[in-house]
């Protein structure tokens, strides 16, 4: 069984990795031009109004992930729900690894497979951990 300690540890580098997207993610909506680094490359230089809505909105769920991340941890308080809500964070982090792994654009999978595997590694550790 994985320590609490371990969880808690995990649940911040989660934190840390998961602020560093979502200053990605709000760079890019206000206009840094570092499309090539996100959705595939689809995007290159500044990305496109719709794409901008689209990373405050990715932003947005960086963030609620994260309070479910440090809930399930026993960092911080939050409604139960979000307790169970750990599995979904998985599940995404699993997509955004497999996707971040098989992306076109080589400069997105160098700077950001790394990223979300952590992601997932830390949300995996925090679910499979022994809760207080």
């Amino acid at each position: 069984m994985i320590s609490t300690r371990v969880a808690s540890l995990s649940a911040w580098l989660f934190t840390g990795l998961g602020v560093t997207v979502i200053a990605f993610q709000l760079a890019l909506a206000a206009g840094m031009p570092w499309g090539h680094l996100a959705m595939a490359g689809v995007y290159p230089g500044v990305f496109p109004i719709e794409m901008r809505i689209a990373a405050v909105a990715q932003a947005a769920v960086f963030g609620l992930m994260i309070a479910i991340v440090l809930g399930r941890a026993g960092v911080i308080e939050v409604p139960r729900v979000f307790l169970r809500l750990i599995w979904g964070v998985i599940v995404l982090m699993a997509l955004s690894f497999g996707l971040n792994l098989i992306t076109p654009s080589a400069e997105e999978r160098l700077l950001w497979a790394p990223v979300a595997f952590g992601l997932l590694v830390s949300s995996l550790l925090v679910a499979l951990a022994r809760r207080s």
